[in-house]
């Protein structure tokens, strides 16, 4: 399957101590989608182009990658 780079919004917690924890995406039609666990977070590249901090999460119930790319955020997405 072929993934798209996709700039989203992100509702993340930014605490005391500079680690930041994304709770929720924003879609384009402003829909928000909770992230229900985040299982890992390390600096890696993206296969769609782009790398920086690589939260492994789970999001309705389905394991995705969202990566925080300097001062944005992207999805690995099936969609462009």
């Amino acid at each position: 399957m072929k993934f798209y780079k996709r700039y989203i919004e992100v509702i993340a917690k930014h605490r005391k101590n500079g680690e930041i924890i994304p709770l929720y995406i924003i879609w384009d039609n402003d829909k928000k989608y909770k992230i229900d666990k985040i299982f890992d977070k390390q600096r890696r590249a993206s296969q769609v182009g782009g790398c920086g901090m690589r939260y492994s999460c789970m999001i309705k119930g389905e394991q995705r990658y969202i990566f925080y790319e300097k001062d944005k955020w992207f999805i690995e997405s099936h969609q462009p």
